[in-house]
């Protein structure tokens, strides 16, 4: 499945399953994470901010899975750090999810990602 498939996943879900590489390990490791979708992009929101352990290994290797339902995909990720541009992803997920749930979940908010939603990663 691709592309298409997770799209369409996507409509009916709140959480995708994000599978990045360990920056020491070199393994795989999945956990279930907000996003926001938007104009063939796909916005993440780290809890931890540029502390959390999934992020930290985006930032080393961009290389990630998402999948939703049965959907899976594979694409590059790029950190964001700009703090406008993590600003517009923070109003965005206010605007799914809540300010308040946004307040209670996401204490440091100094980092996002940016997901196109356009090209697969070559297998």
């Amino acid at each position: 499945m691709g592309l298409e498939e997770l799209r369409n996943a996507l409509q009916r879900t709140s959480v995708v399953e994000l599978t990045v590489t360990g920056r020491r390990s070199g393994r795989e490791s999945t956990r279930p994470v907000w996003f926001v979708e938007e104009s063939e992009k796909l916005f993440l929101l780290p809890v931890g901010g540029s502390d959390s352990n999934w992020y930290k290994n985006l930032v080393k290797t961009p290389a990630i899975g998402l999948a939703a339902d049965a959907a899976e995909f594979r694409t590059d990720a790029k950190p964001i750090e700009d703090a406008a541009a993590v600003d517009g992803v923070v109003e965005r997920f206010r605007a799914r999810y809540g300010a308040d749930q946004v307040k209670a979940y996401y204490p440091k908010l100094d980092a996002a990602v940016e997901v196109p939603l356009t090209r697969a990663r070559p297998a």
